[in-house]
C-alpha cells in the first residue's frame, strides 16, 4: 500500500503559442496535475500521463471543484485506484479556456493556437516536470462533449503524441450537432447587437441564459471551423446575417472538421487504427443528438476495420462525467 496520498499540483506555464491571440486571452495558464497515491514514495517510479480536455464552458481547474451530490475528478480517480479498478496514473487537466468558452483544441485565426499550446508546450512541460513515462505509447487524451471532440481530433492529428483516447459524447456529425444552432444564429446575433457587439460584451452579458449559451457555442464553432485570417475577426460567418441563410461555401469548410469526414482521410484512419485504445461512448438520450454521430462513427470504424470500443448508456448529455469511471481504467491499463 502506498504511504503517500494523492495530491494535485497547479504549476503555471507561459504559452508562447497563445501570445498575441486575437481574443486577448491570458498566455499564462494553470496546468493542474493529479499525482497518484504513492507518487512521493519512490522517486524512480514513472507513470502514464492522461490529458483531460474540458467541455465547452469549462476548463481544467474547474474539474477540481467540489460538486454537490457528486465528486470531483481527483476524487473519482482516488476511488478507482483505491478499489483496484485503475492503475496509478498522472492526470493533467490543462486550462485552455477562451472568451468563446473553448478553442475546440485546434489552431484558428479567430481564437488562437491552442493545438500548438497543448501539443508543443503543455505536453513537453509536464514531461519535464513530472515523472511521466515518455512517448505516445504511455500518453492518452480524453474528454467529454467539446473535450471529447478535442480528444478524438488530437488522437487523429497527433498519434506521435497521444497513443490512446476516449471520446465521451463528443461533437460529431455537423448536420445534427451544428445546424440547429446555425438556423437561429441570425436572430440571436441581432438580439445582441451583431457579431462585433456580442464578442465585445461576452464577459459582461447578464444573465447568461440559454440564448447566450447557444450563441457563444455557435460563435466558438464559427471561429474554429470558419478560419479566415483575412476576415475582420479571423473567421467567416457560416450564415448570411441579413437573411439567416446558410453560406454553403463556409459550411463546406466546417464539414472538413467533422470527425466523421476526417476518418475518410487515410492518414487519420491510420492514426485511429494504431491507437492502443479507441474508446467512444454516448448517452442514448443525448439532448444534442450526439448519439447519432457516435453511431455513424462506430459503423464507419467497423467498415474501415479499426478496432475500437463503443458503448451507449441510458442517459443524456449533461452531468455525465461519471462515465470517466469507465474509460480511465482502460486508458491507464493500456498505457502503463
Amino acid at each position: 500500500m502506498p504511504s503517500s496520498a494523492s495530491r494535485v499540483e497547479q504549476p503555471t506555464l507561459t504559452c508562447e503559442a497563445l501570445r498575441d491571440n486575437p481574443l486577448g486571452d491570458p498566455i499564462e495558464r494553470r496546468i493542474p496535475v493529479y499525482l497518484p497515491p504513492g507518487y512521493d514514495d519512490d522517486p524512480g517510479q514513472r507513470y502514464p500521463a492522461l490529458y483531460l480536455l474540458s467541455s465547452h464552458g469549462s476548463t481544467g481547474p474547474a474539474l477540481l471543484n467540489w460538486q454537490p451530490w457528486d465528486v470531483s475528478v481527483p476524487q473519482q480517480i482516488d476511488a478507482l485506484i483505491a478499489a483496484g479498478r485503475m492503475a496509478p496514473a498522472i492526470v493533467v487537466m490543462p486550462d485552455l479556456w477562451t472568451r468563446f468558452g473553448s478553442s475546440q483544441f485546434i489552431n484558428s485565426a479567430g481564437i488562437g493556437r491552442y493545438e500548438d499550446a497543448l501539443v508543443g508546450e503543455i505536453v513537453p512541460f509536464v514531461d519535464a516536470h513530472f515523472r511521466t513515462l515518455p512517448g505516445a505509447d504511455h500518453r492518452g487524451v480524453f474528454g467529454r462533449s467539446s473535450g471529447g471532440y478535442g480528444a478524438l481530433v488530437q488522437a487523429m492529428r497527433h498519434p506521435e503524441t497521444f497513443g490512446a483516447f476516449a471520446c465521451h459524447s463528443g461533437d460529431l456529425y455537423w448536420e445534427y450537432t451544428c445546424l440547429p444552432g446555425l438556423s437561429k444564429m441570425h436572430q440571436q446575433l441581432a438580439q445582441y447587437g451583431g457579431l462585433d457587439a456580442f464578442i465585445r460584451d461576452i464577459p459582461t452579458i447578464r444573465p447568461k441564459g440559454g440564448t447566450f449559451w447557444e450563441l457563444v457555442m455557435t460563435v466558438c464553432w464559427a471561429a474554429a471551423f470558419g478560419d479566415n485570417p483575412g476576415a475582420p475577426h479571423g473567421f467567416d460567418l457560416p450564415i448570411d446575417p441579413d437573411t439567416g441563410a446558410l453560406d454553403e461555401t463556409v459550411w463546406a469548410r466546417w464539414l472538413a472538421h467533422d470527425p466523421l469526414r476526417m476518418a475518410d482521410d487515410p492518414a487519420f484512419a491510420d492514426a485511429l487504427r494504431g491507437a492502443r485504445l479507441a474508446f467512444i461512448d454516448v448517452g442514448s438520450y443525448d439532448e444534442y443528438q450526439l448519439q447519432v454521430g457516435a453511431r455513424l462513427l462506430h459503423r464507419k470504424l467497423d467498415a474501415l476495420g479499426i478496432a475500437h470500443e463503443y458503448q451507449e448508456y441510458p442517459d443524456g448529455h449533461r452531468g455525465t462525467h461519471y462515465r470517466y469511471e469507465t474509460s480511465l481504467p482502460l486508458l491507464a491499463d493500456v498505457l502503463r
